[in-house]
């Protein structure tokens, strides 16, 4: 009789049903809707549908950045997608991003200048360039700049994964404990942070010495790991290390446009920095879970 314990395998893998873990009733290996659900349409051409994860807050960011820097045509409404609800798998959300991941933008303003349907853009890396061409902004012109930038907004896009899906995941939110895959996950986010850095010893942004959506990408998923203590990881990840991506983190978070970009369909932490929907600039006086709760 074998002693050997490790798992073997199948021919052929089969679903047979949740595994575990805290997103286990979300998971399945198809795609598609499972429920008919229109989406609410606001007064602003930009609609965005979206929860305040990390990619989330990437677009969020963006927007308010915009917005004060006076490019009044970035005003949007933000709705709230629960995804541990299975929101992101009702027939709107996925008729604008067939994969049912947020975020997902519809720009509505395509309707009124060329008489087309509204245009959906979907994944956070395609937002945002998407919104950084269209309003000119936060994107340099010169084919050098814009080159790094969108090196390191695809060097996120790569790797953040690993972060998340990896790191994340077996740390924080599998059902057990397992050496193996956290050693790995843990390993390569830790490189990643070296690599970021390095960078940093000698650049004040990200991609050079302008702030670009490659800072807004990149913020929120490794500023959270150096300042937030994402995924309650930071004593683990020896964050205190990696010197200049906490120096680089903590610019960024002291920023208007982030601190209000990170509130936004935020549904954890301070009830004064969650709003659940974003309509108008006064949301964030008016309409936070704080001041909600205060008129109930």
């Amino acid at each position: 009789m074998s002693n050997d314990t490790s798992y073997q395998p199948p021919r052929v893998w089969q679903w047979e049903g949740e595994s575990g873990g805290q997103f286990a009733s979300i998971n399945r290996p198809i795609a598609g809707a499972t429920h008919e659900r229109e989406l609410p349409i606001g007064k602003h051409p930009l609609q965005l549908y979206s929860l305040g994860t990390p990619n989330g807050v990437k677009v969020t960011i963006l927007l308010e950045e915009l917005l004060a820097q006076g490019h009044g045509g970035a005003e949007y409404d933000a709705w709230l997608i629960r995804i541990g609800d299975g929101d992101q798998f009702g027939s709107g959300f996925v008729d604008i991003n067939p994969n049912s991941k947020i975020p997902a933008l519809v720009d509505h303003s395509v309707v009124e200048h060329r008489g087309e349907a509204p245009l959906r853009v979907f994944e956070s890396g395609s937002i945002l360039l998407y919104l950084a061409e269209k309003f000119g902004a936060f994107l340099p012109s010169d084919i050098r700049a814009r080159t790094e930038v969108m090196n390191w907004l695809f060097w996120q896009m790569g790797s953040a994964p690993f972060v998340g899906g990896g790191f994340g995941h077996f740390y924080a939110y599998a059902p057990e404990k397992q050496e193996y895959p956290i050693n790995r996950y843990a390993m390569e986010t830790k490189r990643q942070l070296d690599v970021l850095d390095r960078q940093l010893a000698n650049h004040e942004f990200i991609a050079g010495s302008e702030y670009s959506i490659a800072d807004m990408a990149i913020f929120p998923w490794y500023g959270g790991l150096v300042i937030n203590n994402q995924y309650d990881a930071a004593e683990f990840l020896s964050v205190h290390e990696y010197t200049n991506v906490q120096r680089w983190a903590e610019q960024l978070a002291a920023r208007p446009g982030v601190r209000r970009g990170r509130m936004v369909n935020r549904t954890f932490g301070e009830p004064s920095e969650q709003l659940l929907e974003r309509h108008d600039a006064s949301d964030f006086e008016t309409r936070t879970q704080d001041k909600l709760t205060e008129t109930i």
